[in-house]
């Protein structure tokens, strides 16, 4: 039996005024994934518990079949695994986004999406200056990078997606160890505006990287191996170090495609050629796209619905047609992880839609691929981590 999860990162969303009061999911042509709703199994997840943040961390976790309350200590040290960094026992993780603060006010999260040479740079510039014995600076892609943190620490952090276009004042760290944290921010924020590729990338009417946002901080955890919980053997496609640490830490191999992105512009044939390829050599593959949620945080309506056509042009259809040419011994799941509505941008816990297709799978209500669609099926499951073992035993 072969299994294939495809997650269009944030995709759900709400009618949006510049579609006509339709959906990206209803705007977009997705012709391969409605037909999948309209054969197999339509419905609903909540991947997010009511005590947590709707992160991609935690919802991720779940559809991996992970309670997070058992498991979940962090974003920054899942992306740690992700770059393999040695993390001792008493240091803390944080993410580090290269932001673009204007008059004290969270312009932009990911300083105009800056390059990964350019931000790696500006990190090991920081790192020339102020790391030491307790604070060290690791560079990572484009605006994530990471800090680990020795010492007393416990602190309350904001995700910068989620405070675009408000004051930071009221969301800066507060806690045992805030003030350590904001002395770094501090002199990092004079660094970064010494650098020479700040001053360019102003001359070129991108935003600057103007300060640090440490945030998703977390010690080490520790998560029992995919093939140990389920018996399988499994492999991600992605262009996020989140989705390359969780893997990591599951055991699963993680399989890099040449010009995947993260973004809109991410390379979708590169992704379906490598999600035919893993199915031969893995009992279950993971294709992730991150471009529907970015679009979401920026905003930019047109280039969700651009990326979810993608999805299922390029990933989705050559990916069903594989498994069809195998025989019957197959199931198909595509799913958001969460919400990232255009209006907001950023993310919301509400469920997502759902659909299963494959063997032994039967529809009960059909319908195309959209949000209400789901809703008015009759399969809604509250607890995110437990639609995995549905979906690998359902009969």
């Amino acid at each position: 039996m072969k299994y294939v999860i495809i997650i269009p990162d944030g995709a759900a969303d709400v009618p949006l005024e510049e579609l006509d009061g339709l959906t990206p999911l209803e705007a977009a042509s997705i012709p391969t994934i409605d037909a999948l709703a309209a054969q197999g199994r339509l419905g609903t997840v909540a991947n997010v518990p009511d005590d947590q943040h709707p992160g991609s961390d935690i919802a991720i976790l779940s559809v991996l079949g992970y309670n997070p309350a058992d498991v979940y200590t962090g974003r920054a040290p899942l992306e740690a695994a992700a770059q393999g960094l040695e993390i001792d026992d008493d240091q803390w993780v944080f993410r580090c986004n290269l932001v673009t603060i204007i008059d004290e006010v969270m312009e932009d999260y990911c300083a105009g999406h800056i390059s990964t040479p350019e931000a790696t740079a500006l990190i090991d510039n920081l790192k020339t200056f102020l790391d030491s014995d307790t604070v060290q600076f690791h560079p990572g892609v484009a605006y994530r990078h990471l800090l680990t943190v020795r010492g007393d620490i416990d602190v309350e952090t904001t995700p910068p997606h989620d405070i675009l276009g408000q004051p930071i004042a009221n969301h800066l760290p507060t806690g045992e160890g805030a003030e350590q944290l904001e002395e770094l921010a501090s002199e990092a924020r004079v660094l970064l505006g010494q650098a020479e590729i700040n001053a360019v990338r102003r001359d070129l009417g991108e935003n600057p990287a103007t300060d640090i946002w440490l945030w998703g901080q977390g010690k080490m955890p520790t998560i029992p191996s995919f093939q140990e919980t389920y018996g399988l053997r499994g492999a991600a496609i992605t262009a996020v170090d989140l989705i390359r640490g969780i893997s990591n830490l599951i055991g699963w191999d993680v399989i890099e495609v040449e010009g995947a992105t993260g973004y809109v512009d991410t390379n979708y044939q590169g992704k379906g050629q490598a999600a035919i390829e893993a199915i031969d050599k893995y009992d279950i593959v993971l294709v992730h796209v991150e471009g529907t949620d970015e679009a979401g945080h920026n905003a930019d309506v047109a280039g969700k619905v651009f990326a979810l056509g993608q999805i299922d042009e390029h990933i989705v259809k050559p990916v069903l047609e594989k498994l069809q040419s195998m025989g019957d011994d197959w199931r198909l799941m595509v799913l958001p992880d969460h919400p990232t509505p255009c209006t907001i941008r950023t993310h919301t816990r509400e469920p997502v839609p759902f659909v299963l297709a494959g063997k032994g799978v039967e529809a009960v209500r059909t319908g195309a691929f959209t949000e209400q669609s789901a809703i008015e099926a009759d399969l809604h499951v509250d607890r995110g981590h437990t639609l995995m073992e549905y979906f690998l035993t359902v009969r």
